[in-house]
């Protein structure tokens, strides 16, 4: 149980100021960049809308569960299923929380290659599903057959309350309250596993999948693609999964697949989108994955680079303050949550709990 108690603790040590510095950036991006905006530029039926649906997508902090009602907005309203896909896919992978966190973990060449790989996933993805698909005739698309435990209207319309000042409130209130509400348990339980993985699992582990790594990147990809985890939330696992001696590469497998699809997504995508768009879907994320993890992998062993992972004895008092500060607030959520139902008509960053 010791054991099990300082994993947790250095993990949230590790990740606690760098998730807390990027759910305040997530505040600021919303309070910039409005709905409305984005579904303007990506409703085209273009391959250039396939690209900027991936390239918009990446800093919105969204997880594969919340991206839903935008994606299907962005389809109601004119945009194909080529960009509709690509904005499924590259939204969920990162995220600006994501990306901080990342880069506190991994330093700055993991982190640039996860959004890069990312972007090129989504408009491979959207890309491929332009080329298949035949055209089709424009159809009315019911927004409440895909997901109706929504709101309907997830986009706000342009009135007085959208064009509000910039609020340094509102960017503490959407980032502490709102968008780490929406994620506070899958992020404590991500903490939590990748502190069971830190503390329980075998030392000669790294054996098995460096003798094994191909092996090891199926299973990585069959493990993360039903499950559902967030791009931030699936950090702490990662990181156990390297300390236990997993490559890099089938780490970043998990970073990929995880917290692009679910079963719950994979079921949307379906409805959505159709058959063909599903299989493309996955064959792309899976494929993509694991190529990229090869990839890193073959990266990590050719060059010098020192990622942030390792245990300290001697942690800073901002560190230290960051984790009582994270721990505190997904407390709080909990308790909170407790003594409210849950809100169907969630429109915050990430699922609804």
């Amino acid at each position: 149980m010791e054991a099990l108690w300082n994993a947790f603790w250095e993990l949230s040590i590790d990740m606690g100021v760098y998730i807390l510095f990027g759910l305040l950036a997530a505040g600021v991006l919303h309070q910039l960049v409005r709905e409305e905006w984005i579904q303007k530029h990506l409703g085209g039926d273009t391959h250039n809308a396939v690209v900027k649906a991936a390239l918009f997508g990446t800093p919105l902090p969204l997880c594969s569960c919340s991206v839903i009602p935008f994606a299907a907005t962005l389809r109601r309203n004119g945009a194909s299923k080529g960009a509709t896909l690509s904005f499924l896919i590259s939204t969920p992978i990162t995220g600006v929380d994501s990306i901080l966190a990342t880069f506190g973990m991994f330093g700055w060449i993991f982190t640039l290659y996860r959004v890069v790989s990312s972007v090129v996933i989504a408009i491979t993805a959207g890309i491929l599903m332009n080329l298949f698909e035949t055209k089709e005739l424009k159809k009315g698309f019911s927004f409440s057959t895909v997901a109706p435990s929504f709101s309907s209207n997830p986009f706000p319309s342009t009135n007085k309350e959208s064009q509000k000042n910039f609020s340094l409130y509102d960017v503490f209130h959407y980032g502490l309250i709102t968008l780490l509400g929406s994620f506070s348990k899958p992020l404590f339980w991500g903490l939590f596993i990748g502190a069971v993985i830190t503390a329980a699992m075998p030392s000669n582990l790294h054996q098995f999948f460096g003798d094994n790594r191909f092996l090891g990147y199926i299973i990585a990809v069959a493990i993360a693609a039903p499950m559902y985890v967030c791009a931030t939330a699936s950090l702490p696992i990662a990181v156990s999964l390297i300390l236990a001696g997993v490559s890099p590469g089938a780490a970043f497998i998990f970073l990929s697949a995880g917290p692009a699809t679910n079963t719950v997504t994979m079921g949307v995508v379906k409805s959505m989108l159709g058959m063909r768009a599903l299989v493309i879907y996955l064959v792309v994320i899976s494929v993509g994955s694991i190529a990229f993890g090869a990839l890193i992998d073959i990266g990590f062993d050719t060059l010098s680079v020192e990622m942030n992972i390792q245990h300290h004895e001697n942690n800073s008092w901002i560190q230290e303050g960051g984790a009582v500060i994270l721990l505190g607030l997904i407390g709080w959520h909990f308790v909170s949550g407790w003594f409210k139902k849950p809100d169907k008509n969630c429109s915050g960053g990430s699922c609804c709990s």
